[in-house]
């Protein structure tokens, strides 16, 4: 049995589980009603989901080190897990838009876009918006389904990767302060 398991050997692991359950998830609501993929509501029920999990597994990977993980380690966990999962989700997304289903992000973005028109009517703007105005919002959308539009989206995912691996490590790190004189 392993003393102190590596971060980033628990992490690829971690991420990959993650990852695949991403995807059936992604996969599942695209069959259930894949509107739902572009509703912002659904999108933080999953990041919450997403966080409290990794938060779990790093309490747990914590445990395996004999209850005591300093922040780097934590970071590291956080972070390669996070970016891991990100990956095979940009990779089953890839899948779901370019291979099963071409035509799905014409239909998201109509879906986005009629979202984004709610809301601005809710707050007395949606009158205001010129059809320019609402090309220039669809092709803004459209360039995300795009291959080079999500690589560049996973860069940015990246940036929020870390910031969420900062305060995932600053929760689970526990310091031991039997080492301390």
């Amino acid at each position: 049995m392993e003393q102190n398991p590596s971060p980033l050997a628990r992490a690829a692991k971690t991420g990959t589980y993650i990852g695949l359950i991403m995807v059936i998830i992604t996969l599942l609501i695209y069959f259930v009603d894949y509107t739902l993929l572009s509703s912002f509501w659904v999108g933080i029920g999953i990041l919450i989901l997403f966080v409290g999990v990794i938060l779990y597994v790093g309490f747990d990977f914590r445990k395996a080190n004999g209850g005591y993980l300093g922040f780097g380690p934590a970071f590291q966990f956080a972070f390669v897990t996070l970016a891991v999962s990100g990956l095979i989700g940009l990779l089953g997304n890839m899948l779901l838009y370019h291979v099963i289903d071409p035509q799905l992000p014409e239909q998201l973005v109509e879906s986005q876009l009629e979202n984004m028109l709610a809301m601005m009517d809710r707050f007395g703007a949606g009158d205001n918006i010129t059809g320019e105005q609402l090309d220039e919002m669809r092709e803004g959308l459209e360039v995300n389904y795009t291959a080079a539009g999500q690589a560049q989206s996973f860069g940015f995912a990246l940036i929020l990767y870390a910031i969420f691996a900062l305060i995932i490590a600053a929760i689970i790190k526990k310091k031991d302060t039997s080492l301390d004189y």
